[in-house]
């Protein structure tokens, strides 16, 4: 039960990026890669009542699947349909043409042919306002939050202070936001599972 949980988060988590601050987001799935899945569902619907955001119904039951307190799961505000996302993409960085991609470099060494990997992508995220940021889309067969939690601390050791990870399992009904970001992502590496983001 507790992988069916932690699956539960994990695809939480996913449904909620370009919804919750990528500050949260990280910690929360960093949490969940940790084993701290009893902290994540005490805090995750307190961090949702303040920041007001609205969950779907499939998102509410995700919520109580994961052990978060009923209480407070039905606290947070519903919602029909999950909100556009403000964001664009772009498969480069504005100064990737000028200094390379180590980083993107780092990760397709790291993650070529790893068991369990399929493929890996990167994107760029903009919005008005704020500097443009890498998306990592992993495609893997198991282990989606631990593989997260990994690519996440190699990110911040690489200078990323808030990475943006999105660790795909199959079969998951992607939002606007992955289908956005995938739409126009760059190939980084080929793990040896075979994986294609649809």
């Amino acid at each position: 039960m507790q992988d069916d949980a932690e699956l539960n988060a994990h695809e939480l988590l996913l449904r909620l990026a370009g919804r919750l601050s990528d500050d949260q987001l990280w910690r929360f799935r960093d949490w969940l890669a940790s084993g701290a899945l009893p902290v994540l569902c005490r805090v995750l619907p307190r961090a949702l009542l303040h920041d007001r955001i609205g969950l779907t119904v499939q998102e509410h039951g995700q919520l109580r699947a994961i052990g978060a307190a009923p209480g407070l799961a039905s606290s947070v505000l519903g919602l029909d349909e999950v909100p556009a996302h403000r964001y664009t993409f772009s498969s480069e960085s504005p100064d990737q043409a000028v200094t390379g991609d180590s980083v993107g470099v780092v990760l397709g060494a790291t993650l070529r042919n790893r068991v369990g990997v399929g493929d890996v992508r990167c994107s760029w995220r903009h919005a008005v306002g704020e500097p443009s940021r890498r998306v990592v889309l992993a495609s893997a067969t198991a282990d989606h939050h631990r593989l997260t939690g990994e690519v996440q601390r190699m990110l911040r050791a690489l200078g990323e202070h808030d990475p943006c990870v999105e660790v795909l399992p199959q079969g998951f009904d992607l939002t606007p936001y992955h289908l956005a970001a995938l739409d126009v992502s760059d190939l980084l590496c080929t793990g040896a599972a075979d994986l294609v983001h649809s």
